[in-house]
């Protein structure tokens, strides 16, 4: 009788100590770090999904691109031969970016290369020059900073890998437009290789500046020819940079998601140190009121 008489208080006094206000502090931290630790556990399996997808879409964007340049290079070779009498200052800026995000920098950097040549007073571009805009990333970074010059917006394009067909239909709309213009510059990410692109320009010049170039006066073509001439090279224009900044896009959201992947992994590493550390404290500080409880005894 006397012996359980003297273990009620001691067990009354371990409960008290283990349920007190630590304790339950302790146990709600643990539960918040358990909760923390299965939703980062979740972003690290979409971000490595995501860098798969990219991965698969990016093998797609360089074969396809790998076509696409001999466009490009029919251009180049056009307008070797079409070199303007005077500098060309109004210019319609057609900027390729894409309605989709979570790939860093490569909208960003396409809007802030415009912004810095249409502010820069030693590039001779009138501060006024329309800028047509495919993809609703660099639309809404442009909306802010330059709405009077925005004269076209085109989304919807870029899902998939781009074919000319989407092309033409992007020439045909500029065209539609009536933006008064001396030269197209198409803004685009050059795809330099699958860790690295840059932001380039480049010129595409129309009907008006052709018909009037030394190397195009040498030959006696019709008027019809010269336009349809005009509206198809900037037709390949368009489509040459919208493959290769699909595939820019693709390599910059494989190595974000892949970046993403490795911080999620070094925050589960920490949080689940944090856990250990949390959990042995709990059962030590268990252990010192059972051993105190049976002291008492």
């Amino acid at each position: 009788m006397l012996a359980r008489t003297a273990v009620r208080p001691a067990l009354r006094a371990a409960t008290t100590t283990s349920t007190g206000p630590e304790a339950v502090r302790t146990m709600a931290t643990l539960r918040e770090i358990e909760l923390r630790l299965k939703s980062v556990r979740n972003i690290e399996k979409i971000t490595k999904s995501m860098k798969m997808i990219a991965s698969t879409k990016m093998v797609k964007a360089q074969r396809a691109m790998g076509s696409a340049k001999t466009y490009g290079e029919a251009n180049a070779e056009i307008f070797q031969n079409a070199t303007p009498n005077e500098p060309l200052k109004r210019k319609l800026f057609v900027i390729i970016s894409s309605d989709k995000g979570l790939c860093g920098g490569v909208h960003s950097s396409l809007s802030k290369l415009v912004r810095r040549t249409i502010a820069d007073p030693n590039s001779n571009v009138d501060p006024e020059s329309p800028i047509v805009v495919i993809g609703d990333k660099a639309k809404a970074q442009l909306v802010r900073n330059l709405p009077n010059n925005l004269v076209l917006s085109i989304n919807q394009i870029g899902k998939e890998v781009p074919t000319f067909g989407d092309a033409t239909g992007v020439a045909d709309l500029i065209l539609q437009t009536g933006a008064k213009y001396d030269s197209v510059t198409i803004v685009y990410n050059k795809f330099l290789s699958a860790i690295s692109y840059e932001p380039v320009m480049r010129d595409v010049h129309p009907e008006s500046v052709l018909t009037k170039t030394d190397g195009f006066r040498k030959y006696d073509q019709e008027e019809e020819n010269t336009s349809n001439l005009s509206q198809f090279t900037l037709a390949n224009a368009i489509y040459s940079a919208l493959v290769e900044g699909h595939a820019a896009e693709n390599s910059a959201r494989r190595n974000a998601m892949d970046n993403a992947s490795k911080n999620a992994g070094d925050m589960i590493s920490s949080l689940q140190m944090k856990y250990n550390r949390g959990r042995q404290a709990a059962i030590t500080n268990e252990l010192v009121d059972i051993i105190t409880g049976a002291s008492a005894l």
